[in-house]
């Protein structure tokens, strides 16, 4: 049994399947999943929805103030509430996703979610997944995993996952979104897109779900030893 206020943080870039991963853990573990991503892409829904400009600081201080994000577990399926609303499946569609690296860059949308994101953190076993989780959310986690997978299986998997949902495009666009986002990701000024020292690297290209969380699980075992 771990200790209250275990740790988890599960950073690596767009389609790798963190969120698979860390739901599966959490779930296993009985830890709270928070899904950080979820967070910056609900800002984005919020600002396109009251068009905010991204470049004016003064919108975008003065919309954060109305940004209130919760995560709400449901059966098999944990809501993402945007000021009490239910956004869940509205943030991951692809005109959030076009967007969602561009507000994530700024530095007042990041500092007020790593706020939230450690409100919501405080006194709770949990797993969270992002792309700044070990390194400026929680620098101190007890167990950091950095996942990745190449570029092409990224593409197929969310591709897929956007053809699931009925949702119009093509392999080719996909590919290009993740290759935007990567970049912005890791070369923004604000806790760019880096793996922490102490993280654990888990390719999972070739590794099927089951493979991955046996993987992370005999990391946490290790810990807790």
């Amino acid at each position: 049994m771990a200790d209250k206020n275990f740790v988890i943080a599960v950073d690596g870039f767009s389609s790798c399947g963190k969120s698979t991963v860390a739901k599966a853990l959490a779930k296993h573990l009985n830890f709270v999943f928070i899904d950080s991503g979820a967070m910056y892409r609900a800002v984005t829904l919020y600002f396109l929805r009251n068009n905010v400009d991204f470049n004016d600081e003064n919108q975008v201080v003065s919309a954060l103030k109305n940004i209130q994000i919760d995560f709400v577990p449901n059966n098999e399926k944990t809501q993402i509430l945007l000021n009490g609303e239910d956004v869940s499946d509205e943030i991951r569609q692809m005109h959030v996703s076009e967007k969602v690296s561009e507000v994530s860059a700024i530095k007042e949308v990041r500092h007020e979610m790593v706020a939230q994101q450690q409100q919501l953190g405080q006194r709770r076993n949990i797993v969270m997944d992002g792309r700044d989780i070990g390194t400026t959310v929680f620098p101190k986690a007890d167990l950091k995993i950095f996942m990745t997978a190449s570029p092409d299986v990224r593409a197929e998997r969310r591709f897929a996952e956007l053809k699931a949902k009925g949702e119009e495009t093509t392999v080719e666009d996909v590919r290009a979104n993740l290759a935007h986002r990567d970049h912005i990701d890791s070369t923004r000024e604000e806790s760019p897109l880096r793996q922490a020292k102490d993280a654990i690297v888990l390719d999972n290209s070739d590794l099927s779900q089951a493979e991955q969380l046996e993987f992370v699980l005999q990391e946490y075992y290790k810990r807790i030893k």
